[in-house]
Order: C-alpha cells, then sequence, then structure tokens
C-alpha cells in the first residue's frame, strides 16, 4: 500500500505527452550576412487569425503584412482527402505572402508637443465575411479597423485590329481619330470614355466585327481599405487591444484605463476601468496588458505592473474598477530588493483557448493560473533565472524593461515565449510533463536545444497544486555563450489548431512546426 504514491506517479509520468520535436519550417525576410536591418523594417506584432489560415504581422514602420496557407489544397486533391489514405503523411503549414498595406503614418500632436510614432503595437483579426477579412491594428495612439477584399481591377487594352493586314484587304482608312475626351468608333459614332489610339489607324471593309472594348475586366487584386479609425480615446500610449466574442465590441487599453468600443462606432467609446488616482503622486501600478474571454462576453483579465492579474465581470457595474477575482503570487519573505517591483511587472497574458487558464509572463517567469483557483499559479517556469545576478547590468542598459510575450497551443498542453540571443523556449504544462526545449530562431532551431530537467517548487507536482521547471543557474546560453541582449525574441504566436509556431527574430518571420 505504502508505494500507491510511486505508482500514480508514474502513471502520471506515463500519460503525459512526449516533447515534441521542432523542425524548420520556412522564414520570410531572412538577413543576409553582414546585413544591416532597417529600424522600420523590425516586426513587432504577429498573430494568427482563428482559423490559422492566414498570419498577419506589423512592424515599426506602420506596415501590415499578410500571409495565407498555400498547403490546405494538394496536387492529388483535398488535404482531407490524403489524410484517409493508408499511408501517413508527414506536412507542415505552409504560408506564402498574401499582401502589405501602410496601416499608420508617424503623426505629431501639436497640443502636447508629442510626436506619435507608426509602430504597429498590436494586430487583433475580426471575423471575416463574404470572403473578406477583417483585423484591428494599432499604434500607440490610434486604432484602426480594416476591410482586405478581392476586387476587380479594370484594365485598358489595345485594339485587337492589325493596320498591316487591313491595308492588304483593301482596307480605308478611317477618319483621323483624335485622343481627345470622345474618340470616335468605326460607324462614326462617339464612344463615352475616351482610349488612347494612335491616328494611323485603320479600318478594313465591313468594319471590324472582333473589335475589343477598350475597357475590359482582367485581373483580381486584393485591396485594403480603412473602415474605421478609432481616435483620441487615450491619453496614454496604447498597450492592448482585444476582440470580444460577441463580434460587435473590442477593448483597448492604455496604462490607466481600458475603453470599451463597438466595431461601427469610432466616435464613442466607454470607459471600462481606470485606476488612474485622484493625485498622481499615489499612483502604485499601470494597466500592462488586458484581453477579453475568449467564450463568456462579459469576462476580460487585466495585468498590472505589480504582478497580479484582476479578472472583471462586466455584468456587475458599468464601471469595473472593483475586480470580482484577483491573482497574485505571495511575495516570499526576505527576497525584497530593488527590482523586485520590475521583474514583477507582467508584460503579457493570454486565456487558453478554452478560458479556464490565464498565461502571464513576467522578466523572468511564465506563470499558469486556474481562473476558479486564487491562491497563486499552479504552473511557473523559469525563463530567464540565470540572468538574476545580471540584473544590475540589464538594468543600465535598460534590457531589463523589455516586453516578452507569450502564447499557448490550442490543445492547452504546451505555452511558449521568446528570450535573448534569438532563443526561445517551448514549456510543457500538462501534469507530469518535464518537457522544457530551448530553440533558437534561425534555420537550424536545435542548434541551441537543451531538455532542463523539472524542478518541483511545492511537495506535490500535481498541476492543481503547482511546479517549477527549466531552471537554470548559468549565467551563459545553453551553448556557453553569453547572451547577446540586442537580439532578442519578444514576439511569437502559436497556431490555433496544430503545433506550428511563428515567431519573429529581428526583421524575418520564423516558422517551425512539430
Amino acid at each position: 500500500m505504502n508505494g500507491g504514491g510511486s505508482e500514480e506517479a508514474a502513471e502520471a509520468a506515463a500519460a503525459a505527452p512526449v516533447p515534441l520535436e521542432w523542425k524548420f519550417a520556412q522564414v520570410f525576410g531572412e538577413r543576409t550576412a553582414g546585413e544591416e536591418v532597417q529600424e522600420v523594417d523590425i516586426i513587432s506584432a504577429i498573430e494568427f487569425d482563428r482559423t490559422g489560415d492566414h498570419l498577419a504581422t506589423g512592424d515599426r514602420g506602420g506596415r501590415v503584412v499578410l500571409f495565407e496557407r498555400t498547403d490546405k489544397r494538394d496536387h492529388g486533391g483535398n488535404r482531407r482527402d490524403l489524410e484517409r489514405m493508408d499511408f501517413p503523411i508527414i506536412r507542415h503549414p505552409e504560408f506564402r505572402y498574401k499582401t502589405e498595406f501602410q496601416s499608420h503614418e508617424p503623426e505629431f500632436d501639436y497640443l502636447k508637443s508629442l510626436e506619435i510614432e507608426e509602430k504597429i503595437n498590436k494586430i487583433r483579426w475580426c471575423q471575416s465575411a463574404n470572403g473578406a477579412l477583417f483585423l484591428l491594428s494599432t499604434n500607440d495612439k490610434t486604432i484602426k479597423f480594416w476591410k482586405v477584399h478581392e476586387k476587380k481591377v479594370k484594365k485598358i487594352c489595345d485594339m485587337n485590329a492589325d493596320p498591316a493586314k487591313a491595308a492588304g484587304n483593301g482596307a480605308v482608312v478611317g477618319p483621323s481619330i483624335p485622343t481627345s475626351s470622345k474618340p470616335y468608333t468605326a460607324n462614326g459614332g462617339c464612344l463615352d470614355k475616351p482610349v488612347g489610339l494612335s491616328n494611323d489607324f485603320s479600318f478594313p471593309l465591313g468594319g471590324v466585327p472582333s473589335l475589343h472594348l477598350p475597357l475590359t475586366s482582367s485581373e483580381i487584386s486584393l485591396v485594403p481599405r480603412c473602415r474605421r479609425i478609432y481616435a483620441h480615446a487615450h491619453d496614454y500610449h496604447i498597450n492592448s487591444i482585444s476582440n470580444n466574442s460577441d463580434g460587435e465590441t473590442f477593448i483597448s487599453a492604455d496604462d490607466l484605463r481600458i475603453n470599451l468600443w463597438n466595431l461601427e462606432i469610432s466616435n464613442q467609446s466607454f470607459n471600462i476601468v481606470d485606476v488612474k488616482p485622484a493625485n498622481m503622486e499615489d499612483l502604485t501600478e499601470v494597466i500592462t496588458s488586458a484581453e477579453f474571454h475568449p467564450t463568456h462576453c462579459n469576462i476580460l483579465a487585466y495585468s498590472s505592473s505589480r504582478g497580479s492579474i484582476r479578472l472583471v465581470d462586466m455584468r456587475q457595474s458599468a464601471l469595473c474598477d472593483s475586480h470580482s477575482k484577483l491573482f497574485e503570487e505571495q511575495e516570499m519573505p526576505g527576497s525584497r530588493s530593488f527590482f523586485t517591483e520590475i521583474i514583477a511587472s507582467i508584460s503579457d497574458i493570454k486565456f487558453a483557448k478554452d478560458g479556464r487558464y490565464i498565461l502571464s509572463r513576467d522578466y523572468m517567469t511564465l506563470k499558469l493560473w486556474d481562473i476558479n483557483m486564487d491562491s497563486g499559479p499552479v504552473s511557473t517556469f523559469q525563463v530567464h533565472e540565470n540572468l538574476r545576478p545580471k540584473l544590475c547590468d540589464l538594468y543600465e542598459n535598460d534590457s531589463i524593461f523589455d516586453k516578452f510575450e507569450c502564447c499557448l497551443s490550442g490543445d492547452g498542453l504546451r505555452v511558449a515565449t521568446g528570450s535573448y540571443s534569438n532563443l526561445f523556449r517551448v514549456f510543457g504544462c500538462s501534469e507530469g510533463s518535464t518537457e522544457a526545449t530551448t530553440l533558437e530562431a534561425s534555420k537550424n532551431p536545435l542548434r541551441k536545444q537543451v531538455q532542463t530537467p523539472s524542478r518541483p517548487s511545492r511537495s506535490l507536482g500535481a498541476l492543481s497544486h503547482g511546479f517549477r521547471r527549466g531552471a537554470d543557474t548559468s549565467g551563459v546560453d545553453t551553448n556557453g555563450n553569453a547572451f547577446d541582449f540586442t537580439t532578442k525574441l519578444l514576439h511569437l504566436a502559436w497556431h490555433p489548431t496544430e503545433n506550428s509556431l511563428a515567431c519573429a527574430a529581428s526583421n524575418s518571420l520564423y516558422m517551425y512546426y512539430a
């Protein structure tokens, strides 16, 4: 009977998913050796749409670039047909460049003497309709609602009559055809629209029965159109936008306020959270990230610079300053230092697909929270523990203020986040999993791979009691080299239905699959 605990642990370990083997899929905008990257080309936002068939990136130059998936249909038939065959199909998602457009331009606020840069802070996909794509993009002050749709472009083509052949058949040279607003036709009438015909054009006897109209619809091109501009609602820099599951509203968050918008109304928003004190000297924390619940349209969560997450129910009151739940980890006695509050600041939060868990990223760790348990995180993953002795240097060069994003897999079994030296880390978060893989954003992601053993933070390793993994006490990366703080992987996104990751390393977009 005494061995029951070890047997349960063995069963949990056996049931845990096998660590994924990650492989390089493709890269867009790869740099050559020694190539200098322009500041405006650095990617600042990545987002998959709900289906995973489209991917959007934004950069510091205010551009939004769209990619679409191309491996949905194979030469031999539909992908679903291939899956019904007896032999296994080894494939990975393939994307191609679709289109790009200039979303934001640099502005200047003359009232506040403030320059507003064009950098895209966040991109969020909206529900598509009638074959058109819709998305929201924002810089520090202005949110824009874009529609990207196919449109037939009319092209002016030449007449199909050959003057030389017409003259050989006894053609009569027609009257001189001016290039004015109403040129003549073969029977002496006038066209309603101008065409650029030359004056020596000749007509064969009996007219030209196969004469083309001067305007023809030929190719289909993608046309981006800005449908709404949501401006002048934020005094501070916008750090988050998030769509509601109702398909009609979204929120935007800055340091002190969260506003609720209707997609169809651009000149009015409702302030639902306001943490600005009457006296700014009493300010103790700011909002760092906000996101709607994926299925409940009345619930949202926002994080703060003090390491806490607040869950808000909009049914309670119009002004949601009082939260329904508060998630924060208690500080260990005697562990406080000058850097404690800085590294505790949460830079990003994400809901799991089912809405049960919230993933948060602070400077040192990833934390997974169960919204039904506010006593502490159920899992803590060490990302930068090896940098703890270097906090003074990181403070001096401002690296300690870098805002790393995080993401969850569609099945909720794994989480990922970025690091320095263009590294990113993938952790297994299911019960009994010890997966902690370090990969490099390059064509050889396994070059710096390391499997770090788990390190339980409490006596029990079950998901409901929390555990810590991936701790590393060395001051170097997995190859033994010092971290390069100039190359940082801040932005990444997980495909909603498959084990596929998109990572931004400077101006390059790397994609991996497992």
